[in-house]
């Protein structure tokens, strides 16, 4: 039934560990559009907690002795906020690095009012410091996906509560890419994902090494793989594409073209297609830089697949694959 009233209840559920003045700042910005919000922090020691009181918040001090995902914070958040407020319809999740535009929860509030096959709406998430790195910029970039309805949203979105309960929440079990996989299961229970052309959240990536954005995709992968694993069959072919593409450039080629040296040197010509695909990306997007990295991130994305292929293998359970 569509929910048509501007007076509909809305809470927040934000996560974080050790976020100190970007978690204070995003839940003052928070506290003015929302009606009940709730911080489930995952072991902060820079007393996170107790300023996170102070802004009106409900705190929660999630179970460590469980091993830690973001889908059991998120849920364990959800389910407070149901305790506190049990006639909450709309929910905005976000991250503890973020911080919510001025005019965001009303304008999402008020698509979701007005479109009731919508289950959840993201809009644009923005780099605070896209110059900051080559990496931050990167992640700027690729936070800005088309207007309209899709596939998925992030960790920041406002979604309909009872779409949520609906499809049992995210799957506590997942070290990462658990917001697809609860898009997914949204979709198929006859539910709509929307991005709206609308100014959601500043991030914080902090993204300047190297080894970050390395670890950053290998986490990618590992979520491509599982998605994969998850959902792979048709009609919905969920993480397909992306598990393929890596594992042929990241994984394939560069293994056939050495190990082909052991029967002929002419093997490493093999090589030549990493810089053609730079140059042919390039060409098509015009943008040279992001052409080298996406082509470049081919290998942590395998390797991350192979970490998620030989957990399973061994029926183990992978830990976290953490950037930052």
């Amino acid at each position: 039934m569509m929910q048509n009233t501007t007076s509909a209840t809305v809470g927040a559920v934000i996560i974080g560990r050790n976020e100190g003045s970007r978690l204070i700042e995003g839940l003052k910005a928070a506290a003015g559009q929302v009606d009940h919000m709730v911080y489930v922090d995952s072991g902060s020691t820079d007393g996170s907690p107790q300023e996170a009181r102070k802004t009106g918040a409900e705190v929660i001090a999630l179970d460590m002795s469980q091993p830690f995902t973001a889908a059991r914070a998120r849920n364990t958040g959800m389910a407070h906020l149901l305790q506190i407020q049990p006639d909450v319809v709309y929910v905005q999740f976000i991250d503890g690095d973020c911080e919510l535009q001025p005019s965001w929860v009303q304008s999402a509030k008020s698509f979701l009012e007005a479109h009731p096959e919508v289950a959840v709406v993201c809009g644009r998430r923005r780099e605070r410091f896209p110059q900051a790195s080559v990496y931050n910029s990167l992640i700027d970039q690729e936070w800005d996906t088309p207007v309209g309805e899709t596939g998925a949203c992030g960790g920041d979105a406002l979604m309909r509560v009872a779409a949520f309960n609906e499809v049992g929440g995210y799957n506590p079990d997942m070290i990462a890419g658990e917001e697809p996989e609860l898009c997914v299961r949204l979709r198929a229970s006859g539910w709509k994902v929307w991005r709206l052309d609308e100014e959601m959240t500043l991030h914080d990536a902090a993204l300047l090494k190297f080894r970050q954005w390395w670890t950053r995709n290998k986490r990618a992968g590992h979520a491509f793989a599982e998605g994969m694993s998850m959902h792979g069959h048709r009609p919905e072919r969920h993480g397909v594409r992306e598990t393929r593409s890596a594992l042929v450039w990241g994984l394939a080629l560069p293994l056939v073209a050495t190990l082909g040296v052991f029967f002929s040197p002419w093997s490493l010509l093999l090589l030549l297609a990493w810089p053609l695909q730079v140059i042919r990306l390039g060409m098509r997007d015009r943008d040279w830089q992001r052409a080298l990295f996406l082509t470049l991130g081919k290998l942590p994305e395998a390797q991350g697949m192979l970490s998620y292929f030989w957990h399973k293998i061994r029926r183990r359970r992978a830990g976290l694959i953490e950037y930052k």
